[in-house]
This record gives structure tokens, sequence and C-alpha cells, in this order.
């Protein structure tokens, strides 16, 4: 292991040996491993109006803000670590992880040898993250969801909490999630729904936020090899539940 590798934090170590191509020279100097330093562009980019407003400082602290009180009410109805079966020493990976406190509680539900690694697009997240909740078992990873850095079937569970309705494509990032997750893996998903007046939401003039309609995330996951797939709607949130066949 190179000299730069070894000044990694721990979290961030053991996240090279998972991905596809790790860097020859991490940039971590962030406190997060950066790899979209030198991104290409060739994957679609939320320009909306929303995903602008939480890229920035002021708008990942309101967010911040929203989302503790938002995931403790949530959380506290359905916390995804209790059904996600995570086994001990395992790997979770949290996508569009923003402050990170989703992440650290899958680190803890991982035990002590254990490896929580978050993934976000803002660089503004990815600071409150890494300033709050970065420590030996919890890293944080700069990267886009529709290509996710992960090797092939390297997480025991995968996590995303209302992020998928700003991703592009998120046809894309859920075929990215079932790849990087082992077989008999369990994936939990939360995002904001209109339900079945989804067709109606979507005459809206674009912001760049998708909306849901009822089975379309469990249709993805099923055509992906996702089974025992329920989906439960709680007040304007849907919970998508599966296990990877």
């Amino acid at each position: 292991m190179t000299d730069v590798h070894v000044s990694l934090p721990p979290a961030l170590r053991r996240a090279l040996q998972l991905l596809t191509d790790p860097p020859a020279e991490p940039d971590a100097g962030k406190g997060y491993l950066d790899l979209l330093r030198d991104e290409s562009g060739d994957v679609p980019k939320n320009t909306g109006p929303i995903q602008a407003a939480w890229a920035s400082p002021i708008g990942s602290m309101l967010y911040d803000n929203a989302q503790a009180f938002s995931r403790r009410l949530i959380a506290a109805l359905q916390h995804p670590a209790e059904w996600l079966d995570i086994p001990p020493g395992g790997t979770v990976l949290d996508v569009g992880s923003g402050p990170g406190t989703v992440t650290a509680s899958l680190a803890r539900a991982a035990g002590k040898d254990g490896l929580a690694l978050g993934i976000d697009i803002s660089e503004a997240m990815l600071a409150r993250a890494v300033r709050n909740e970065a420590g030996p078992h919890v890293g944080f990873i700069r990267a886009d969801a529709q290509r996710l850095p992960l090797r092939d079937d390297t997480v025991d569970a995968v996590v995303s909490m209302a992020v998928l309705q700003l991703v592009p494509d998120p046809a894309a990032a859920l075929a990215e999630m079932a790849r990087v997750l082992r077989s008999g893996g369990r994936l939990a998903i939360m995002v904001p729904t209109a339900g079945r007046a989804a067709w109606a939401w979507r005459l809206v003039p674009n912001i760049g936020a998708h909306v849901f309609g009822e089975d379309e995330i469990g249709d993805i996951l099923e055509d992906n090899g996702f089974v025992s797939v329920r989906v439960k709607n709680i007040g304007t949130f849907q919970w998508v539940r599966a296990k990877k066949g």
C-alpha cells in the first residue's frame, strides 16, 4: 500500500479496495473520496432548480435541518436497518447520503467490523456529512448514483432515502444498485410520491424532480432481478423493499 493510501481515513482505505477503478492518487483532501474530480460529463446531470438549491452551502444547511426532522419521523415509523438484515461486519451503501445521518446509523447496525459508505454528488452535502458523521467505519464518496464506482457484488445492503427523485435517470441508478448488491442482499428505498396522481404532476414544467408512479420503482427492481418486492405508501412517502434474487 502506498504512502498516499496509508494517509487516508480507515473507512476510505477500505473503500478503495471495493472500487472498480481505484485512483492511483486518491483525492480525499476534503475528508471524502472525490471520484468526480475529472468527471467526463457522459452521464445525465440534474440542472433543475431543486438540485441546484440543495447543492449550495445554504441549501445543504436547510436540507440538513429539514431532513433531520423528516428522517427522524420516518425512522420512527420504519428505520431501514431493522429490515435490511445487515450481517455483522457487513458493508452497506447509502446512495444519496446527504448529511450522512442514515449512513452512520447503518454503520452501527453493521457492528464494530462493518463499513458504511455514503455516496453523494453534492460537495456541500458531503462536507456536512464528513464534519458530522465520518469515522473509522463511516466513509463518504463523491460519485454519481447513475454510475456507482463499486465493483459488482460488493455490498450486503443498499439504502436510498429521498434521493431518486432528483436523479435524471432513476432506472439507471436502480440498475447500478442491483449490480453492486450481493445475491441475497436487501435494498430499501424511500421517495416522495404522488401516488395515482403522478400522471398529473408530470404535466407540470420540469423543475428537476421526477414523480414516480405507484408501481414504477417496484417494476424496475423486478426487471433487475429483485424478488420479494414490497411497496408501501405512508402519507406522501413511498417505501420500497426488495431482495436481490
